[in-house]
């Protein structure tokens, strides 16, 4: 969750279709901006990817749910490699029980500060949705051993989908754990923690104004003081028709109060189901990316281009993040590929990674709701799904031009679009091969009858040459490296599971 949990500054493949544009191999010294290696949880500079199905069936106990591990490598992704996790697995304390849903939320960071990064797991429907956070630790060969890091209440959701997050809310060098408790906040627990899994610093609850339900958490440094703010996107818990955006301010002395994003109006900005955080616009103040992809309530009369879903890019400032200078986009915007329609939900699962290596993040997004089909029958394949990459700059994302789009139809893609796969359900930037370009995961939960699986995509930058002769930085996407697993490489139980409904970013 995180410190620039989606903030990657690195190139992304992707599909580019520039009309009338040559495309150049890419010269020396172009590659993408400077980055940092997150998921690598065994220190050899290649990052991992830890992939969930808290719907997944272990030992015959329907929705205990598992986490399935790829480790990177200098060519990428190593299936030779992987590993599977679950309160079955030696060292995860607990067992798997029916409903458990182990990976109902994944986040990584260096919890004891041994130099490997630590695997984070919500358990939310532990002890009947009293939740539980657990971590698989980190080394030299892998993630191995666990503990439990906290346990909820009676009707606390601990560890629930968007209930989990990690960021050094008080400056003091450790890494903090943020844990989202419905009804009433936050509780931060302080790092850093021993191998039992206790925190040795303090801990923190921070309540909410009004009664709430956390839909999704994420951190950055949205004023530029150095210390790590957290933002929630929230909801009523009365109503899912109320979405809004909350904040609360890192200081030496920990998280300040709640408080929300104000719109020009001067009311709460509508918000959304899904955060990134980080500095889409490279001014020095992280920015909040917020994807609202459910749509159909009373609500939408009053956010701006709801149809179909879509992102808000809010910018931060020196003072508070800016609603009023707000932009939002959907498939109704110039140049974004597809066209805005009911259920197509735009905006699920947004994530922030440069993909066309200009140093400006750009917000990758699913559309799992996206009906394709052929030029003879469009639309008829309900609900296929597709990723979206919106263009970011330094004024925000509406600029024209290099929004990109990606399908199991688009060329090397395996596979095909069906009904119901819901491609793009969840998404995943990581460099998993070191060459300094993010690669992508895309999840679609709802492969095979729901069993689901994983697309994973190796970047490869290149030139495009306008019309104009204007060189533009691009990645292609495919047939380089692109490819799809599931059960049959994991040894996991298929039915139901949907895999790939969340990613460890």
């Amino acid at each position: 969750m995180r410190v620039q949990r989606r903030g990657w500054r690195t190139g992304l493949a992707v599909v580019l279709a520039v009309g009338g544009a040559v495309a150049l191999p890419a010269t020396a010294g172009a590659a993408a901006a400077p980055h940092q290696v997150r998921d690598d949880f065994n220190g050899d500079g290649y990052a991992d990817l830890a992939v969930a199905a808290p719907d997944g069936t272990v030992a015959g106990r329907a929705k205990a749910g598992f986490v399935g591990v790829l480790y990177g490598s200098a060519s990428g992704l190593k299936s030779s490699t992987k590993q599977v996790f679950s309160q079955n697995t030696a060292g995860v304390p607990g067992g798997s029980e029916a409903g458990d849903r182990f990976g109902s939320a994944l986040t990584t960071a260096d919890l004891d500060r041994d130099g490997y990064t630590d695997l984070i797991v919500g358990v939310g429907g532990e002890d009947s949705g009293s939740g539980r956070v657990q971590v698989v630790w980190g080394g030299a060969r892998g993630l191995a051993g666990g503990a439990t890091l906290a346990s909820g209440a009676a009707g606390d959701r601990l560890g629930a989908q968007g209930h989990l997050a990690v960021g050094d809310v008080d400056g003091d060098g450790a890494t903090d754990l943020l844990t989202a408790v419905d009804q009433y906040g936050l509780v931060v627990s302080g790092g850093p923690f021993t191998r039992s899994g206790s925190a040795t610093g303090e801990r923190q609850v921070v309540k909410d104004r009004y009664a709430s339900r956390v839909l999704d958490l994420d951190v950055g440094d949205l004023n530029g003081d150095g210390i790590t703010d957290v933002v929630a996107a929230q909801t009523g818990t009365d109503t899912f028709d109320s979405r809004r955006i909350a904040y609360w301010w890192g200081t030496k002395d920990g998280l300040t109060p709640w408080t929300l994003v104000w719109d020009i109006d001067g009311a709460a900005l509508q918000g959304g189901e899904n955060l990134a955080v980080g500095d889409v616009n490279r001014d020095g103040y992280a920015d909040i990316v917020v994807g609202r992809a459910v749509d159909g309530y009373e609500s939408d009369h009053d956010a701006y281009r709801a149809k179909g879903g879509r992102v808000a890019w809010i910018p931060g400032t020196s003072g508070a993040p800016d609603g009023v200078s707000a932009q939002f986009v959907n498939q109704d915007n110039p140049g974004v590929p597809g066209t805005a329609e009911k259920g197509d939900r735009f905006g699920t699962d947004v994530q922030l990674a440069d993909v066309d290596g200009d140093g400006y993040l750009d917000v990758v997004t699913g559309v799992p709701g996206e009906d394709l089909g052929p030029a003879t029958a469009p639309n008829s394949v309900k609900d296929a799904g597709a990723v979206v990459v919106l263009s970011g700059r330094a004024d925000g994302l509406t600029g024209v031009g290099s929004h990109q789009v990606v399908t199991q139809d688009s060329p090397g893609v395996p596979g095909a679009s069906e009904k119901g796969d819901a491609f793009g359900g969840a998404v995943h930037v990581g460099d998993a091969n070191g060459d300094g370009l993010a690669d992508v995961a895309v999840g679609a939960p709802g492969e095979n009858a729901g069993a689901g699986s994983v697309w994973s995509f190796r970047s490869r930058a290149e030139y495009v040459v306008s019309p104009g002769g204007v060189p533009i930085p691009a990645t292609v996407l495919g047939p380089n490296g692109t490819f799809t697993f599931g059960h049959t490489l994991l040894g996991t139980t298929a039915a139901k599971a949907r895999l790939g409904s969340e990613f460890a970013n």
